[in-house]
Parts: C-alpha cells; structure tokens; sequence
C-alpha cells in the first residue's frame, strides 16, 4: 500500500465526523455515504496538514486505490524518468547564484551531498520551531473551512497563533463536538 493511501485522512458529513484512517478506508466511507444520499457538504481532511482532499469516488475500491495511489497529475503506474526510486530520491531544479555553485561543489560528494546534509541540519534545528507551525497552520485550514462561520472562529484563531491554549479551548468549546474535537487535535503541536 503506497504512502498516499495509507495516510491519514478525516471525513466530515457538514458537522459530523463522518471516518478517521488510512485515506482509503475514508473514502470508501465517503462514497458509501454519498451512495446513502448524505445531505454533505462531505470534506476530507488530511490529518497531517489539516488540507482538504479532493478525491475521485469513480469505480471500485480498487479503481479509487490505484488513483489514490499515482502522483498527482501523473497517470497511475510505476513511476517513470531520472532519479533513484528506491531511496526515494526525487529530481527537482534548483537555482543559486555561481558563488553557491562553487562553494558547494568543493563539498565532499559534490552538489547533493552537501545540500542534503544542509537540509538534515536545517530539520535538527528547526524541528520543535516547524512543528509549532505546522500545527498552528494546519488547525487553521481545518477551521477556516469547516468552522470560518461559527461563533469565535476569529478568537480561536488569534489564540492558536498567540499560543495561548486555554482560550483557544475555550472559544472551541462552543463548535459543534466534532469539530471542535478535530480542530483541538490539529492544533495540539502548537502547544509544545
């Protein structure tokens, strides 16, 4: 099963928690509840980062699991070009003046060498900091889409980013339960 449909994903019939899981277990859910005839509207929600999910429910579950599957704007199947597939190295152009050019050609093992060790740096660094602002910008999405509307949307809002927990609780706290439940689970990294 490939990352893309094994991550983590959570569905909302309006206000409800509709499914939580693997993200093709969610949309199976949501294509039998559209099936049902759920009123909607029906959003998904990737776990990680709080986005909304725009999934094809067309065919069987092994039709929506071979879409889920393929890289987005790219047709189902092995992946195809340059790169090292199985360590999951990915070709993408990168553009520096010459000075960096240089420098990082005298690196040892060259060019992408010494970026991804710069990059592995940066992450150590900067990890406690990225994961307050990943929370933070991932309960947001979730709330500017499902809770934009609800009383104290802007209040928890400024709460979440001003890192003050006890408000953001308390202005959710008036959402419906679901809701509520998912944005404080979203934004629980922006605590620590």
């Amino acid at each position: 099963m490939s990352d893309a449909v094994a991550r983590l994903a959570t569905a909302f019939d309006r206000e409800r928690r509709l499914a939580s899981g693997p993200l093709i277990e969610v949309a199976i859910a949501v294509k039998a509840a559209v099936v049902a005839g759920a009123e909607g509207p029906l959003l998904v929600f990737d776990d990680a980062t709080g986005a909304v999910i725009d999934l094809d429910l067309r065919g069987s579950r092994a039709d929506i699991a071979v879409r889920l599957a393929a890289a987005p704007g790219e047709p189902p199947g092995p992946p195809r070009g340059r790169g090292r597939p199985r360590l999951g190295v990915v070709a993408r152009e990168v553009t520096l003046a010459p000075r960096h050019w240089e420098w990082l050609a005298a690196q040892p093992g060259g060019a992408s060498a010494a970026l991804r060790r710069l990059v592995e740096e940066a992450r150590r660094s900067s990890g406690p900091k990225d994961r307050v602002r990943l929370g933070q910008e991932a309960a947001y999405r979730f709330m500017a889409a499902m809770a934009g509307d609800l009383p104290g949307f802007e209040e928890a809002t400024r709460a979440l980013f001003a890192k003050d927990r006890l408000r953001f609780e308390r202005h959710v706290a008036q959402w419906p339960d679901d809701v509520s439940a998912y944005a404080t689970k979203l934004a629980e990294p922006a605590w620590t």
